[in-house]
């Protein structure tokens, strides 16, 4: 008696059977919050930038001193120039604008080439060309002045007596201001400065400077 095999199961047409099929995967869920976070994120970002680069190039004219002035002094237009600073700075700037008010005004101190102007250091009238001073021209000799004195600097006047004279060395004004000092370019003498020193010394500072008994030295630091 023939026994009838049933077929064997053919396994990989198994797997080709609706089992071996992939489970839908749901749509992914879009966030339009979050995309327009992003969005505001970028535009803020770009404007936080332009307003950096046009706050940057906020400039405003002031004006700078180039060249020593003494306290007393006058300003004077070669004395000052034009320099852009930031408008928010925060410092109490003297406006280029301005410089017309400036020149008619003295420096209330020792002003040094490079500093900002600004408004405290400016006043109407000179402390030091004010009553009971007075303004002494002299002309001295190689030896009678330290060189590198400019405007502004304090100087000593000492009487130096000739060897005719009898009298003795003595400082006839202790911290005298000086005012101007020739232009060797123009005078190629160096010995050309003018003084501010009290009134009441003045008669007897011109007697000694006309005969050539008079120097100067330098106070450094007395400005």
């Amino acid at each position: 008696m023939r026994t009838s095999e049933k077929p064997a199961v053919n396994a990989a047409a198994g797997l080709s059977g609706p089992a071996s099929r992939k489970l839908p995967v749901p749509p992914r869920e879009r966030k339009p919050a979050l995309a327009a976070l992003a969005v505001l994120l970028i535009l803020g970002g770009a404007l936080a930038t332009t307003l950096l680069v046009l706050r940057s190039g906020d400039r405003v004219s002031a004006i700078r001193v180039t060249q020593q002035i003494g306290a007393g002094q006058k300003f004077t237009e070669q004395a000052l120039e034009e320099v852009k600073i930031a408008a928010d700075s925060g410092v109490d700037y003297v406006s280029w604008s301005q410089r017309a008010q400036v020149t008619n005004s003295f420096a209330a101190v020792t002003i040094l080439p490079g500093t900002l102007l600004t408004n405290k250091m400016g006043v109407r009238a000179s402390t030091e060309l004010g009553q009971g001073k007075a303004t002494i021209g002299l002309s001295l000799k190689p030896g009678q002045m330290p060189s590198g004195v400019q405007p502004g600097d304090r100087v000593q006047v000492i009487y130096v007596p000739s060897r005719s004279s009898q009298g003795q060395t003595r400082v006839l004004a202790e911290s005298a201001l000086v005012f101007s000092v020739g232009d060797k370019s123009r005078t190629g003498n160096s010995g050309q400065i003018t003084v501010v020193v009290d009134a009441t010394a003045s008669p007897e500072l011109v007697g000694f400077a006309s005969s050539g008994e008079i120097a100067v030295a330098e106070l450094p630091g007395a400005r």
